[in-house]
Formats: structure tokens, C-alpha cells, sequence
């Protein structure tokens, strides 16, 4: 015989409407009546019925989490973070009171998965979601977007961004919380200036991508900047070196190793190679090392976002920090709305340099 919400209430000598409040975790309830409801759902081993208590209160126990691929430990950080905030410390009882039920969706980096993603998610009517990552750059695919989160804001679903700038003309996000990731491109750049580098060579991401193009924009104004573009009347560039001195690719080591050989080629004389991301750096050293090079006494290697492995390859890579998991588990918390949202509705996080040995003054013939 299935068991009821009525059931649990007559077991734990409360009202239906206490059971309720209890379940979804939309009111406070006294800790000793909480426990006594919880015991009785237990007894009675009593489901919710998740669709039915959704349409109730406008929304769900899910809350989706959309990444590019969760194989990759920039997704996987920020996703893993912000799952332990939404799923609650909980008490090791395996009961459930107030926490929710994360999803994460790997879109592949593909538009139209997102967009399909965020449908289905509406359709459940998910009580929060998170995307993740830089953006795709297309007015067609921005305005879409736009449209499908507001239709999702506008049923009561909480849309927190992490690591991803706001989108124009949306006032439906709760939060984005976006990487420095042009401050963070721009001091990686000069400290390798500060070190002697003239001729560095970029392993760019994805041209569509909001990270690739913040990341670049932030290496190339520490280039200019230092007249190291341009007509070389500071410090020997010459026209059409920003281009020149730029491969873009894929976020993964085939593509770094594959932009180093171009770089290489078209500039043999590089002392310094910055990649996209860490990952982008590991492809940039093996492509160096297979060539005879040494790192850094022959050339420099820096790459983006700290990931784990970056301490242990040698020599340990110079890198640019950004705080995952402290991002993602923010993003947790405001889909639950356990945290206030930053003023405006927009934070700029951090990104801190991290100089280790892969970075070096260059050789002098």
C-alpha cells in the first residue's frame, strides 16, 4: 500500500502542512518536530511525490549545472563545489529536509545543447541553474539565451552565471559571478616582460568564446603597452604581430602542442609561449621538448587557471589562479538562496598570478 503525506503526519503527531514544511525546507519548523517527522518519513520508507510537489509550489528539488565537459577539472571544480552546497551538509542519516537535487548537463560546448539543456530544465521546473564557463559570442545564440532564461527567471527559477560574464540586455540572472580573466591575462604577460621577454607567442582558445578573447585582450594590452606590437618603436614589434604571434584552437593539449609547432615555425625566435589554459600549456611544453628546447632556459611556458596538475609537472608552470571551487560553492549557495547576491547582480573575482619555475629570464646567445 503506498504511503501518504498523511500517513507520516499521523505517525509523527503533526499536520499534514508540518510534513510539508519539513520536506521542502520553505519554512521554519522546530528542530524537535523536524526530527520527529523525519523519523516517521523514515519508518514509513514514504517517496514525495517530486513532480506533483513541484507543480504545487511553482518549483522543484532540481537544480541543473551546466558545464562544457565535466572531464575537464575547470568545469569539474566549480560543478563539484557547487553541488556540495545545493545537496546540504546533511546529517548521515541519508534523510532529506530542505536540501536539493543537483543535476550537472555537459553541453560539449555545443549552443544548441545548452539551449536544449535549459528547455528540459524549465520543463522540470528546476528551482535554480547554473551555468558555468565563458560564453559563445553569437548575437543569434546571445539573444536565445536571453530569451530562455528569462522565460526561466520569469517561473521562478533562480539563474546564477559562474566564471561567465552577464549577458546584455538580461536582467533575469540573480548573479554572475565572472573571472578576471582580462586583469589576469594582462599580468601574466608582464611579468614575463618584467623577466626580458620580447618575442611571446599566444596558444589562444576557441575564437567565439568570452575566455579566449578576455584572456587575449589582457596579453595583448600588456604587448602594446610595452611597444611590443605595432611599429616596434619601443621595443622591436613590427605590424601584424598580433596576429602573427597568435594561434587559436581548442581548451586541450592537442591544441597546444599543435600551436606551439605553428608558433615555432612562424617565429622561430619566440623566447615565451602563453597558453589558453593550463591544459593548452601541457600540449605547449610536450611540442617544445620534442623539439630539442629546454623549459624555461630556452623558452618560457605560462598557461591559465591553476588547475591541480600545474605544481607537479616540472618544472611546476606558471600560471594565473583562479579561485573554482571558492566560485562554484558561492554559485551553490545563491541558487539556494543561502547567500545575498553581490550589489547589481555582478561580481568580478579575482585572479591571482602564481610564478613558478616554468617561466625564467630569457637565454642570452
Amino acid at each position: 500500500m503506498t504511503v501518504t503525506l498523511a500517513d507520516v503526519a499521523a505517525r509523527a503527531r503533526v499536520s499534514p502542512a508540518t510534513v510539508s514544511r519539513v520536506l521542502n525546507g520553505n519554512y521554519p519548523v522546530a528542530a524537535s518536530t523536524r526530527e520527529r517527522v523525519l523519523r516517521a518519513v523514515d519508518d514509513l520508507d514514504y517517496v514525495l511525490n517530486g513532480p506533483a510537489s513541484s507543480l504545487a509550489a511553482a518549483t522543484s528539488d532540481l537544480i541543473g549545472i551546466l558545464v562544457n565537459d565535466i572531464a575537464d577539472p575547470f568545469f569539474g571544480i566549480m560543478a563539484g563545489a557547487a553541488q556540495t552546497e545545493i545537496g546540504g551538509p546533511g546529517d548521515g542519516s541519508g534523510r532529506a529536509g530542505g536540501e536539493k537535487l543537483a543535476v550537472v548537463c555537459n553541453t560539449g560546448g555545443s549552443p544548441a545543447r545548452e539551449l536544449t539543456y535549459l528547455t528540459l530544465l524549465q520543463r522540470q521546473r528546476a528551482a535554480a541553474v547554473v551555468l558555468t564557463g565563458g560564453a559563445v559570442e553569437d548575437p543569434a545564440h546571445q539573444a536565445a539565451m536571453s530569451a530562455k532564461l528569462a522565460r526561466l527567471a520569469d517561473a521562478g527559477t533562480r539563474v546564477v552565471l559562474c566564471g561567465r560574464p552577464p549577458l546584455p540586455d538580461s536582467e533575469s540572472v540573480l548573479a554572475a559571478l565572472a573571472f578576471d580573466n582580462r586583469g589576469g591575462g594582462r599580468r601574466l604577460t608582464e611579468h614575463l616582460i618584467s623577466l626580458g621577454h620580447r618575442r611571446i607567442g599566444y596558444a589562444a582558445g576557441p575564437l567565439e568564446r568570452t575566455t579566449t578573447r578576455h584572456r587575449l585582450e589582457g596579453h595583448r594590452d600588456a604587448m602594446r603597452a610595452a611597444g611590443l606590437y605595432g611599429d616596434g618603436s619601443a621595443g622591436g614589434g613590427t605590424a601584424g604581430d598580433e596576429e602573427r604571434l597568435t594561434v587559436h584552437g581548442s581548451y586541450d593539449r592537442s591544441s597546444g602542442y599543435d600551436a606551439t609547432v605553428e608558433l615555432l615555425r612562424r617565429e622561430p625566435g619566440i623566447t615565451a609561449v602563453v597558453a589558453a589554459n593550463d591544459t593548452v600549456a601541457l600540449g605547449a611544453a610536450a611540442a617544445i621538448r620534442d623539439r630539442g628546447l629546454r623549459i624555461p632556459e630556452d623558452i618560457s611556458v605560462a598557461g591559465f587557471d591553476d588547475l591541480p596538475f600545474s605544481v607537479d609537472v616540472v618544472p611546476a608552470l606558471t600560471t594565473v589562479r583562479l579561485p573554482l571551487f571558492e566560485a562554484g560553492a558561492r554559485a551553490g549557495r545563491l541558487a539556494m538562496g543561502k547567500e545575498t547576491p553581490p550589489p547589481g547582480g555582478i561580481a568580478t573575482i579575482p585572479a591571482e598570478l602564481m610564478v613558478r619555475g616554468s617561466t625564467a629570464v630569457p637565454r642570452v646567445e
